[in-house]
């Protein structure tokens, strides 16, 4: 067998090494590429809740809040949501204030069973059950949407709006859900949700 002189394996060594390096920079290379393609996707625009009468983190109009001493007409917000997940069903929408009841939070308004083939609610749309759409019990345990009431000389509290896409048929879940309820039926059926925030005080 001949034995490589000291040049020449040193030689042999550098080419191995060129050739490892190379294939490492291939390797990195295709790896980069591949990030860029999800990249890409990663970027897709994903669901989104927005409103007409404000902007995310904005005041929320009066006509809104409760009616009387509240200083509005309790008249639900109009609600918009786009790309819900394809497996879609229907959707969910919820609206608490966490500030309400001391740091306790209070539950304003659900309803659900609305289809997905529905991409919005009018102003008023959501006050009382009607056709697509359920509207369970709030915090006074009745079946409507509560206005926004915070005490008078309160910081402005913030009114969470959440709109869920679910994979459960509209129509499937039974009237007069609370909060706890609702949160038991969609275990396990949620697909993605998205959120808007409106403040208000008084």
């Amino acid at each position: 067998m001949n034995r490589l002189s000291s040049q020449d394996a040193i030689r042999t060594k550098g080419v191995k090494r060129m050739a490892g390096a190379t294939a490492v920079a291939t390797a990195l290379l295709s790896g980069l590429v591949g990030f860029a393609g999800f990249a890409g996707t990663a970027h897709a625009e994903g669901m989104s809740v927005s409103s007409s009468a404000f902007k995310d983190g904005g005041l929320l109009p009066a006509e809104y809040a409760g009616a009387n001493e509240c200083g509005g007409k309790n008249t639900s917000p109009p609600i918009e949501w786009k790309n819900l997940p394809q497996a879609t069903h229907s959707v969910v929408i919820r609206m608490t204030d966490p500030d309400g009841a001391k740091g306790g939070g209070v539950v304003h308004w659900i309803a659900y069973n609305i289809p997905a083939s529905v991409t919005s609610l009018a102003a008023g749309a959501g006050n009382k059950s009607g056709d697509n759409i359920t509207v369970g019990k709030n915090i006074s345990g009745a079946e409507a949407y509560r206005g926004a009431c915070p005490p008078v000389g309160d910081t402005p509290h913030h009114y969470i709006i959440t709109v869920t896409a679910t994979d459960i048929a509209p129509g499937s879940l039974p009237p007069g859900l609370d909060a706890a309820g609702l949160t038991v039926a969609l275990a396990g059926h949620t697909l993605n949700g998205s959120t808007i925030v409106a403040r208000y005080g008084r």
